[in-house]
């Protein structure tokens, strides 16, 4: 998976994690949040993809990097729309 993947990767997870969070309804307006969500899975699926690489759990393409790098971008999600509705 490239960074095309990684990209296409983040949108879908960004979009679902935050449609899908309970606490969606109280985090504000609509277009913030989604945006925040989506900015957040990007940036936790390409972390994920760095750090995997820099650490050598895996290189491009192999199979641990997609449930690794989705994992990771539904966790960022989550942290942030469930502190976004908090404040």
């Amino acid at each position: 998976m490239g960074w095309a993947g990684i990209v296409v990767l983040g949108l879908v997870i960004g979009f679902a994690g935050w449609f899908f969070h309970p606490l969606r309804r109280a985090s504000g307006p609509v277009g913030s949040g989604l945006t925040l969500a989506i900015a957040a899975a990007l940036a936790g699926a390409a972390i994920a993809k760095a750090a995997g690489r820099a650490t050598g759990l895996f290189y491009d393409g192999e199979l641990l990097e997609w449930p690794v790098c989705t994992a990771v971008a539904f966790v960022f999600v989550a942290v942030l729309v469930a502190l976004r509705a908090r404040r």
